[in-house]
């Protein structure tokens, strides 16, 4: 379990294909905290540790994970956001993140506020899967607060500091970004889908 608060910045320093398996090996200051068997949030997905080694370490990403986030999309020299579990008794400065992306979505929006940032992504709503305004959602492994949203869209504001220390600095439009919805969310909408009529 994770909380949204990115810890810091790794940086992909070699990837290897095995069969549909990936190993993707990051230099990191955490590294050295680290230890095999341990979970790690990279862009908001859960992967365990298999090696590590002074300042880098090797997590392995399965097809599954590869068809549903944007690890895929990884080149050496990345930089991927990084949390570590959640420790129980700690304060949640963020929401309940399990480190399980339901979708990706793309960058379609950025602006520039004098200070801040917004920036407005869409993704398909036909996965089941929906923002409410003022409710919490995962982007990339952040815990951000929507302040616009429509199906299929959503927008989220975003201040120097997290700016600076995430992969938001680096966001262009047409980016694809990992997102995992409300947890309480997507089990109120399970719960209720059976009750609803068909479209």
């Amino acid at each position: 379990m994770f909380t949204g608060i990115i810890e810091t910045l790794g940086v992909v320093e070699a990837l290897e294909q095995d069969g549909t398996n990936l190993h993707i090996r990051l230099k990191s200051e955490l590294a050295q905290a680290l230890k095999i068997d341990q979970s790690l949030a990279h862009n908001g997905v859960c992967l365990t540790v298999v090696a590590v080694d002074g300042e880098t370490y090797t997590v392995t990403a399965v097809e599954e994970t590869l068809k549903r986030s944007n690890l895929g999309d990884l080149q050496v020299g990345s930089l991927v956001n990084l949390e570590r579990a959640m420790v129980l008794g700690a304060r949640l400065d963020g929401h309940l993140v399990q480190g399980h992306v339901d979708q990706t979505a793309t960058c379609v929006e950025i602006g520039e506020h004098n200070g801040s940032w917004s920036f407005h992504f869409q993704y398909d709503p036909d996965r089941g899967n929906r923002t409410i305004e003022k409710g919490s959602i995962t982007v990339d492994g952040v815990s951000l607060t929507v302040v616009d949203s429509s199906p299929g869209r959503f927008s989220v504001a975003i201040i120097p500091y997290t700016y600076e220390h995430t992969r938001f600095k680096g966001y262009r439009i047409g980016d694809r970004v990992n997102l995992e919805f409300d947890m309480i969310g997507k089990y109120v909408a399970a719960l209720l889908a059976p009750h609803l009529p068909k479209p």
